[in-house]
C-alpha cells in the first residue's frame, strides 16, 4: 500500500535553510575556542652604541687573572678600569675609561632596559630552578631570585630571529658548571637578561645573552659569557673569563611602536600567560596601564656659601612607587645618580632621607615635569617613556 505523505510532519521550506546556518554558526562557534591563541611574542630591543661593548659598567671593572675581552670594555660615569693587564681586549676593542663613548653607552644601555622591563611576561617562572627546562621563544619572568643549576636549553624552534626575554625581579645566581645552550637556530644576539638586581656567576659557567643589571654583575674563575656585560649602577668585576660579543645585526625599529599594542605587565605576579587577555584588551586596557619606563636622573648641589660635608659624604635617596623597586642610592655632592625606573601610576615620588644638620632648601626640575615638596623633601616626578627625568636637591645647613 503507498504511504500518502502527512502535511504536516513537512518541515516548511524557510525552516529547510535555518537548520544548516544554526549548525554552521555551532560548528564556527566551536572552532573558535579550539583554536589555540598565540601569545605577544617576545622583541629585540636595540642597544645601540652599547652593542659594541663586551663589559660595561658605572663605577668600576675590576679582574683578576688573564681574563679576555672581545669587544669595548668600559666605565661611566665612573673612570677606575683595574687589572689590565694582565686582563687584554681584543683589537679592535678599546678601553674607555669615563668620556663621551661611554656616557652614550650607558644612556643606550638603560634604555635597552626599560625596553626589556616593559615587555609582556608570557610565562611566570618564579620559584623554578632554570636548570633541566628547554625553553621555546618568549619572555619569561620572575617576580624574586632566579637560579640556573645545570643546563637550560634554549630552541629557537628554526627561527633565527626568535628572541628569548627574562625579566628577573631580584637577583640572578648560576651554579658552578651551570650553562645557557642554544639549540634549533637560536641565536646568542636574540637572548636578552634583564635583571632588577645583580648577577652573579658560578665557576666554569657558560653563559649565552646579554646581561643588563640594575646594579653589578660578577664572574667567577673560567666563566663564559657570549653576549655583552652590562651594569647600569654598580660595577663589573672578573676572574679569568673570556668575554664574546657575537655578530648581531641591528634590530628593526618597529618594536617601539608595537609594544603600545601589548597586554599591559599586570598579570605578571600570577604567573598565568598574558595571551588570553590580549584578544580583547588590545584596544582599550593598555593605554591606562603600561607602566612608563625611563631614566631618573637624581643631582645633589649645595646652596651658595652652604659649607660641604666632610669629604666622602653622600647623601641617600630612597624611590617610591617604582615596580620593580628601586633600592636606596647615595649622591655625592655637585653629581647625578641616573637609575632606570618603570612607574606603573606614570610616576614615582624621590625623597631625600636626613642626613646630618642639612636640609633641603630647594627642587630644580633640569628635565621633565613634576611637583616639589621641598619641605618634606620630595618630589613628585613624572615618567615618560624613552625620556630622562632629571632633579636637582639643593641643600643648605641649618643653623642651631
Amino acid at each position: 500500500m503507498e504511504r500518502t505523505p502527512n502535511p504536516s510532519a513537512q518541515v516548511p521550506r524557510s525552516a529547510r535553510g535555518a537548520v544548516p546556518l544554526v549548525l554552521l554558526s555551532l560548528l564556527l562557534l566551536v572552532s573558535m575556542l579550539l583554536i589555540p591563541r598565540t601569545a605577544t611574542a617576545a622583541t629585540r630591543p636595540d642597544l645601540g652604541t652599547a652593542a659594541s661593548f663586551g663589559v660595561l659598567a658605572a663605577t668600576t671593572v675590576t679582574n683578576t687573572g688573564s681574563t679576555v675581552v672581545n669587544g669595548n670594555l668600559g666605565v661611566s660615569p665612573g673612570k677606575t678600569v683595574t687589572g689590565f693587564p694582565p686582563g687584554s681586549v681584543t683589537p679592535p676593542g678599546t678601553i674607555y675609561a669615563g668620556g663621551p663613548v661611554a656616557v652614550q653607552a650607558q644612556s643606550d644601555a638603560h634604555v635597552a632596559y626599560n625596553d626589556l622591563a616593559g615587555q609582556a611576561c608570557n610565562l611566570n617562572l618564579t620559584g623554578r630552578d632554570l636548570g633541566g627546562l628547554t625553553l621555546t621563544p618568549a619572555a619569561y619572568c620572575f617576580s624574586s631570585a632566579a637560579q640556573l643549576t645545570g643546563q637550560v636549553i634554549l630552541n629557537g624552534q628554526e627561527n633565527p630571529n626568535a628572541v628569548f626575554v627574562f625579566q628577573i625581579g631580584g637577583t640572578l645566581s648560576s651554579a658552578s658548571g651551570a650553562s645557557v645552550s642554544l639549540t634549533n637556530g637560536a641565536s646568542p644576539c636574540n637572548v636578552f637578561w634583564q635583571i632588577g638586581n645583580s648577577a652573579t656567576l658560578g665557576t666554569a659557567t657558560s653563559f649565552v645573552g646579554n646581561v643588563l643589571t640594575l646594579t653589578s654583575i660578577t664572574l667567577a674563575s673560567n666563566t663564559t659569557a657570549q653576549g655583552g656585560l652590562y651594569a647600569l649602577n654598580g660595577a663589573v668585576t672578573l676572574n679569568t673569563n673570556t668575554i664574546t660579543l657575537p655578530a648581531c645585526s641591528t634590530p628593526p625599529k618597529t618594536p617601539t611602536s608595537t609594544r603600545t599594542s601589548r597586554p599591559t605587565n599586570t598579570s605578571t605576579p600570577t604567573g598565568r600567560p598574558t595571551s588570553t587577555s590580549t584578544p580583547t584588551q588590545q584596544a582599550t586596557s593598555t593605554p591606562t596601564h603600561t607602566p612608563k619606563s625611563g631614566i631618573l636622573k637624581v643631582c645633589k648641589t649645595l646652596a651658595p656659601g652652604t659649607p660641604p660635608p666632610p669629604p666622602g659624604s653622600v647623601f641617600t635617596f630612597r624611590v617610591i612607587g617604582a615596580s620593580p623597586s628601586v633600592a636606596n642610592f647615595n649622591v655625592a655632592p655637585a653629581t647625578c645618580h641616573p637609575v632606570a625606573v618603570s612607574a606603573p601610576s606614570g610616576s614615582v615620588v624621590v625623597q631625600e632621607l636626613p642626613f646630618a644638620s642639612y636640609q633641603v632648601s630647594g627642587i630644580v626640575f633640569d628635565a621633565g615635569t613634576g611637583s616639589v615638596d621641598v619641605a618634606n623633601g620630595r618630589a613628585t616626578a613624572n615618567i615618560v617613556s624613552g625620556k630622562d627625568t632629571e632633579i636637582t636637591f639643593i641643600n643648605s645647613l641649618t643653623t642651631p
